[in-house]
């Protein structure tokens, strides 16, 4: 199944300055994962639950905190689960998610967007 990805944040429309603005970053395997835009992927196999820690866009200083979710990880067809994963509840649900922080993707996922 090829999926195509976009960048995405929480929705923000909701109008109050409670908003979530975090970035969607996931953990698997004691990595973190975050998304990427316009990536053609496939989806592979499924590797086992990812998760996304609560958001916590105000700094501590509200009273609720949300609780970390679960979705499950599938394997991306020709990339190393060192390299990327897709996240979802399903694999027609799952986007890109790629273990880097900041500056340069990694080549092998620069590649899939240069094609």
């Amino acid at each position: 199944m090829l999926v195509s990805a976009a960048a995405c944040t929480a929705d923000s429309s909701g109008g109050g300055s409670g908003s979530a603005s975090c970035a969607y970053r996931v953990t698997y395997r004691d990595r973190t994962y975050q998304d990427v835009a316009n990536v053609d992927f496939t989806v592979g196999g499924k590797l086992g639950p990812a998760t996304q820690p609560p958001c916590d866009d105000t700094g501590s200083q509200g009273g609720d905190e949300e609780a970390a979710t679960t979705e499950t990880a599938y394997e991306v067809d020709g990339l190393s689960p060192t390299v990327a994963i897709a996240v979802g509840d399903t694999p027609d649900e799952a986007r890109i998610l790629v273990a880097y922080s900041g500056g340069e993707l990694p080549p092998e996922v620069a590649e899939l967007i240069g094609k």
